[in-house]
């Protein structure tokens, strides 16, 4: 057990390690959208909100075509080359602090411990399709109905920006502890809805 933790520690070091030579010239936009997505000052939640409703807005009034859209995509590539160049003299952090390393350091490790989570959760999700087939199903059909009933109900770029928005304020909740609160109440009532399904049954 203790042999399978160190190979564990040793593989999120090495990915780690490796995570952080690779983004040249991004740390420091890096370590601003995790001051910006961690909410360290009061008004950053109203920003984020503002600059993706806006980006949406000017999406929404240009309303491009398919091929248009896609070709929007030539902005990362245009920010992939400049970001580099930029961002050191822009951002006047040519002198890389002992605090900025640590703090970009835990950035790349928590970019790699997330996808272990992430597989976590779907192993889950057939670990109770497994199970517990019925609840699984009920839930499934009922999850994919509401969504469907949203979908039809909600303009799909309204949809989409109310997605974006909030997947960029759940760090912000996360580090605050409000999303570890609501979902402990989820959990708990779920349980408790079990517990109940397994008395009946």
């Amino acid at each position: 057990m203790v042999e399978g933790d160190d190979r564990s520690t040793h593989l999120l070091a090495s990915e780690t390690a490796s995570l952080e030579e690779q983004p040249q010239g991004w740390g420091e936009v890096m370590l601003m959208a995790d001051i910006v997505l961690q909410r360290e000052r009061a008004w950053f939640p109203t920003a984020i909100t503002g600059v993706v409703s806006s980006g949406f807005l000017i999406f929404y009034y240009l309303d491009p075509s398919v091929v248009s859209g896609v070709s929007c995509f030539m902005f990362l590539y245009l920010a992939d080359y400049l970001v580099p160049i930029l961002a050191p003299r822009s951002l006047r952090s040519n002198k890389w602090t002992t605090e900025q390393q640590q703090r970009f350091h835990e950035i790349c490790s928590n970019l790699v411990k997330t996808q272990p989570r992430a597989v976590g959760w779907w192993k889950r999700v057939f670990t109770l399709e497994e199970g517990k087939p019925k609840i699984s199903f009920t839930t499934m059909i009922v999850s994919l109905a509401a969504v469907a009933w949203v979908g039809q109900q909600v303009h799909n770029l309204l949809l989409t920006c109310l997605m974006m928005t909030s997947l960029l304020l759940v760090p912000g909740l996360n580090q605050h502890g409000v999303l570890s609160k609501y979902i402990g109440m989820a959990q708990r009532e779920m349980n408790k809805i079990l517990k109940q399904k397994e008395k009946n049954e």
